[in-house]
């Protein structure tokens, strides 16, 4: 076992799908894939060959439950204090960081962690049979990896309190009318779902698809006006761009034959 590979990758068509692969540990994240991946994220960034990236997990019943918790009670309190503040402060907005799109295919169980990280994506397809939770405060602690951060912008104040103070489960039905995924489909048509979605953005130019990732992230964060100030920026950013120069001249040959 120590031989299998943490995650997998392939690239196609512009789309990168990362599988976390401990499908024996329900896709927990421990040490050793948080640092793979945070050294990963940057890359996939970077890369021109990949246009957006679609997060999931090996096999049928789990995306991710989080941390490890047989590695985290085996480490002692100042080393779990060492590892937050030096590793999950970066780590809370690692995959947010990653300018090109993210959507995650949850395929199962999503909980703690792995909530959080979903919370980073920009879109999420969930299969029928996906349950979620915060079950943090059940051992003692809370959700620190961004939950209390993000989940209030997407479901209101009021929600995420009951979310997160009861630990509760809830399913892909509940997900979808709470926002927070956007589609629920047959748990044989998650991964592919999502692979749908990311090969038709990835056709897009990307200047334009960035920049309008970028605008809508600082929407969470400004005001209304310094919100309209950043997207004047970022309209400008793709005007940079000969891509939309290509398609606009593409829309006025198309037109002069019509």
């Amino acid at each position: 076992m120590a031989d299998t590979p943490l995650y997998t990758l392939s690239i196609e068509q512009g789309v990168a799908l990362l599988t976390l692969n401990r499908p024996q540990s329900h896709n927990a994240l421990n040490r050793a894939l948080r640092h793979e991946l945070m050294d990963l994220f940057p890359r996939l960034d970077r890369d021109p060959a990949v246009k957006v990236l679609v997060l999931t997990g090996a096999g049928d019943k789990a995306f991710c439950t989080g941390a490890d918790l047989k590695e985290r009670s085996a480490g002692s309190t100042a080393d779990m204090i060492d590892e937050r503040r030096h590793v999950m402060a970066k780590w809370t907005h690692a995959l947010a960081s990653v300018g090109k799109p993210v959507i995650a295919a949850i395929n199962g169980y999503c909980m703690g962690g792995g909530f959080e990280l979903v919370l980073q994506c920009d879109i999420s397809i969930a299969a029928d049979t996906a349950i979620f939770a915060l079950p943090e405060v059940t051992h003692g602690f809370f959700p620190g990896g961004g939950a209390c951060q993000r989940l209030p912008r997407l479901v209101g104040y009021q929600m995420a309190r009951e979310l997160v103070l009861t630990g509760r489960r809830w399913d892909a039905a509940e997900a979808k009318s709470l926002g927070l995924v956007n589609r629920v489909v047959p748990q044989a048509r998650v991964v592919e779902e999502a692979m749908e979605m990311a090969r038709k953005i990835a056709s897009y130019p990307s200047t334009g698809v960035v920049q309008a990732k970028r605008a809508l992230n600082h929407a969470m964060e400004a005001g209304l006006t310094a919100g309209l100030r950043f997207d004047t920026e970022a309209w400008v950013a793709c005007m940079h761009s000969d891509e939309w120069k290509q398609k606009l001249e593409g829309f006025a040959r198309n037109e002069r034959k019509a």
